[in-house]
Parts: structure tokens; C-alpha cells; sequence
């Protein structure tokens, strides 16, 4: 019987290693699955890589991760706001390194992963230093260039509904990168508020199959996200 529900976050957790690429879902507080970045930070795997759409709000969630000195470096389009005062400072005393990836070449890079796809022109970054060492080409009069997949050892999303064999659904905007994530990595996590009857699940209704996913543990829905956001 296929039953990938696990009975706590740090069991579904538990073989994240010293120097994993984790993807981590969210946009803001959007998605972000908060209960599976505090488990990671219990679970003190450290030289981590973290791909996320940003580099952390306030002190909770990624911003903690960070904090706690578990990341070596971060891919992300985003990771300046008023509130990432972690981020900057670790960046500014060099202990953080950053992969900065303008946010469509970060969702394609994960996406051409996940679709076992080797890379793609574009002609996002041409010209500046996002570029640097890159290959390039003219492509219909215009120059391109060549971005490469971006593969993960686990992804973290949130999702809003689940079933035993790991199909999901998501709540609107918290949709945003988890369903392209748990593809493009070895092993899927996701955190559900609803664990349903399988079968339950209209089949048109699933944004991700189970095939990508491989765990998923249930979490209770909270007034507030993290870094105070409210609850998605």
C-alpha cells in the first residue's frame, strides 16, 4: 500500500544532509511552509544551499534558517526588501553567498529540471553581469542567453490538501513555486492542512500528481504565517 503521510515534520525530514540543495517553497510568506523550515532548524543540517524566490523576512522562517548559520549559499531573484536585515548583514561579512537569478529565470531553471530539459536561451540578463560567463547567442536578431537547469536534493512546499499517495492541491497564490519545485527535486516534502480519503481528490483538481511527490506531513492552519503574515 502506497502511504507517503508522515507522522511528524522531523520524520519527514530526517535524512536531509550536511550540503543539500534545498528548494523551499514560497513568495513572501505566500506558500512558504513555515512548520517544515522550523524542522530543518531543529534538524541542524548545515552548508546548505536554499533556492527560494527570496532571501527571508524579518526573524522567523528563512530568515531564522539564515540566521542560525545552517546556509552557505542562496539562489534567489529577490533578496533585498526593508525587513531582510539577515540576509544583509551575513552577506556583508561574507559569511553567505548569493546567486542572484532575475524571477522568471529562476521558475524556468527549476522548471527545465523538473521537465528534464537541459537548459534554454533567453534574453533576460544579456548585457549585464547576471551574464558573466555565459554562453551567448542570436537568436531571431535578438542576443540570448543560456541559462542552466537548477536541480535540487529535496524541495520544501506547502500545499493545502493531500492525500495518502501524495497528490496536492494549493489555496490560491500559495500555489506559486511548489508545483514546479517538487519536480525538479530527488526528494518532494510537502506540509498539508488537509489530509484526505484518497480518491476524494477531484483528479482535475490535483496540481501535483503524487509521482512527485515522496512525503508529506499534516500541519494545523495558524492565525498568522511566518514572519507575521497572515495565514494562506
Amino acid at each position: 500500500m502506497i502511504d507517503k503521510l508522515r507522522t511528524s515534520v522531523i520524520d519527514a525530514l530526517a535524512d536531509i544532509h550536511d550540503g543539500a540543495t534545498v528548494m523551499i517553497g514560497g513568495f513572501g510568506g505566500a506558500g512558504q511552509p513555515g512548520e517544515l523550515i522550523d524542522g530543518l532548524i531543529a534538524l541542524g543540517a548545515r552548508d546548505l544551499v536554499i533556492v527560494n524566490n527570496n532571501a527571508g523576512n524579518g526573524d522567523t522562517g528563512l530568515a531564522a534558517l539564515l540566521k542560525n548559520g545552517q546556509v552557505r549559499k542562496i539562489i534567489c531573484s529577490f533578496p533585498r526588501q526593508a525587513d531582510s536585515h539577515v540576509f544583509d548583514a551575513l552577506y556583508r561579512a561574507g559569511k553567505l553567498e548569493l546567486e542572484l537569478v532575475p524571477q522568471g529565470n529562476l521558475a524556468e531553471r527549476i522548471r527545465a529540471a523538473g521537465a528534464g530539459i537541459g537548459g534554454f536561451f533567453t534574453p533576460t540578463g544579456y548585457g549585464t553581469d547576471l551574464a558573466k560567463g555565459k554562453e551567448t547567442r542570436e537568436i531571431d536578431g535578438r542576443m540570448h542567453v543560456f541559462e542552466s537547469p537548477i536541480h535540487a536534493d529535496f524541495a520544501l512546499i506547502k500545499a493545502e490538501q493531500g492525500d495518502r499517495w501524495g497528490n496536492l492541491t494549493y489555496r490560491k497564490t500559495a500555489r506559486n513555486f511548489g508545483p514546479i519545485m517538487a519536480m525538479a527535486a530527488t526528494v518532494s516534502i510537502a506540509s498539508v492542512h488537509e489530509v484526505l480519503d484518497l480518491g476524494s481528490i477531484d483528479p482535475e483538481h490535483v496540481i501535483t500528481p503524487g509521482l512527485f511527490v515522496q512525503r508529506i506531513v499534516q500541519v494545523p492552519r495558524t492565525a498568522t504565517g511566518p514572519a507575521g503574515f497572515k495565514a494562506v
